[in-house]
């Protein structure tokens, strides 16, 4: 298994990801996710989805990794999961659900399409903090909605 590229590292060695490449991965991470919520009577929740969690192989086949502990916990300390992907609601109560999984989830989505990390400094001279959620929201409001995009997603 190889650990996943997804989240913006448009450095040398960088696997370009067409758009079935994406869907792939996403679906089976996807699939990977819904079965730990469908595991047992009792709601498992992963706790850590993020792109550095989901690892591929040769055929990019995405597979979720790093559940560990946390079906068996009750708490979760927000230092554990990656600031960008922190579902609001989590942050304020300091548990994962599988609510703040989905959340996750979709912050990995975002990361496929438009091939940014989920946290970015802003560039400005106070060098803002910018999680991804918002940097599309304000693209989208900004009626730049093209920007969105991962370029290489764009040659497709």
């Amino acid at each position: 298994m190889y650990r996943s590229d997804i989240s913006g590292n448009r450095g040398p060695g960088r696997i370009s990801l067409d758009w079935g490449s994406r869907l792939k991965i996403t679906l089976r991470a996807a699939r990977g996710i819904a079965d730990i919520h469908a595991e047992g009577s009792v709601r498992f929740t992963h706790g850590n989805i993020k792109s550095s969690n989901v690892l591929l192989n040769r055929d990019l086949d995405g597979c979720v990794s790093n559940i560990g502990l946390a079906p068996l916990m009750n708490y979760i300390p927000s230092k554990h999961r990656g600031p960008g992907y922190r579902d609001p609601e989590m942050i304020e109560t300091r548990k994962a659900t599988q609510k703040s999984d989905v959340y996750s989830f979709i912050i990995l989505l975002l990361e496929m399409l438009t091939g940014r990390s989920s946290i970015q400094i802003s560039g400005n001279v106070n060098d803002e903090i910018v999680d991804l959620p918002r940097w599309v929201s304000s693209v989208v409001r900004e009626e730049w909605t093209a920007e969105v995009f991962d370029v290489e997603l764009m040659k497709y």
